[in-house]
């Protein structure tokens, strides 16, 4: 992939490409949580980790598009570890995006997830902090489960310093993007159609909301700078304005057990930004999606 300067861009494209791809892999793993979601929508939260391990980390490359300009704009990583939290064995799950030094001359980015679960997959705490520019906001949530319900309580601190605590309930199981994310992995999705709707609620820290994501098929899709191709399950996030129809990202994950996101697509009002797997390291299981 050929790349030009950034100088190349107005300063305010740079602000908006910089923030937006910042956002691309936080916001795929909602996306990718949504694509098997709905599946344990009435199901019980525990459920067997198939899919990951402590130790594994995947490394992304983020770049954005206009027209026939690319600029490199940061990079994504994503890692899990083997931790305690309230004195019980959990994993931890880290992502870090981060903007590249022609990037952060217009706009400095440093974006942090963490999130919590048990080795059974149930989440037990989230934490996303955004520093974007001159601006830092957290959100949080805290898990519980008092007579079999899911109990909320989450917070928000605004870039005013100015702190908002809600609290929700819940008979279902109930995820943020990060725990949604390790879950998903271990679902099997080979029942989905073509072209299938599927929704779920998810709290962000604020609120919990409806989303919506659209099955879009199998392809292959081949990683121009390593050469590896892929076979992959193919989804798109979608909103809505009335009954009009917008996607947001298109994303591409590895059809073997690992369900691993290879390629993330986000649809700007001008271009697109795009991340792209640079290093994946010990993986639990073999990449059979690979096409040799």
């Amino acid at each position: 992939m050929k790349t030009i300067p950034i100088r190349l861009l107005t300063s305010c494209t740079a602000r908006l490409t910089t923030s937006a791809v910042a956002h691309l892999l936080v916001r795929s793993t909602l996306l990718m949580a949504l694509c098997f979601g709905s599946i344990a929508l009435h199901a019980q939260c525990p459920l067997e980790n198939t899919a990951f391990q402590a130790g594994e980390n995947l490394e992304y490359q983020l770049y954005f598009n206009w027209k026939f300009i690319w600029i490199k704009a940061g990079t994504a990583n994503l890692n899990i570890s083997q931790r305690k939290y309230g004195g019980q064995d959990a994993l931890r799950c880290h992502l870090i995006t981060t903007g590249s030094r022609r990037t952060d001359r217009f706009f400095m980015m440093r974006d942090t997830l963490i999130s919590y679960i048990r080795p059974d997959l149930v989440p037990l705490y989230y934490r996303k902090g955004a520093f974007e520019g001159k601006r830092y906001n957290v959100d949080e949530v805290w898990y519980s489960y008092p007579h079999g319900r899911t109990t909320l309580r989450q917070r928000y601190l605004n870039p005013r310093g100015e702190v908002l605590d809600t609290a929700y309930a819940s008979g279902e199981c109930i995820y943020d993007m990060m725990s949604m994310l390790l879950r998903a992995r271990s679902f099997d999705p080979t029942q989905f159609r073509e072209g299938q709707h599927l929704q779920f609620y998810m709290a962000d820290g604020r609120k919990v909301k409806l989303e919506t994501l659209i099955y879009r098929g199998r392809k292959r899709f081949k990683m121009e700078e390593t050469g590896i191709e892929y076979r992959c399950l193919v989804f798109s996030f979608v909103e809505y304005e009335g009954k009009k129809e917008h996607e947001v990202v298109t994303f591409y994950i590895t059809d073997d057990q690992n369900h691993m996101p290879v390629r993330l697509d986000l649809f700007l009002r001008f271009g697109t930004a795009k991340a792209f797997l640079r290093r994946a390291e010990n993986l639990r299981n073999p990449q059979t999606s690979i096409i040799q």
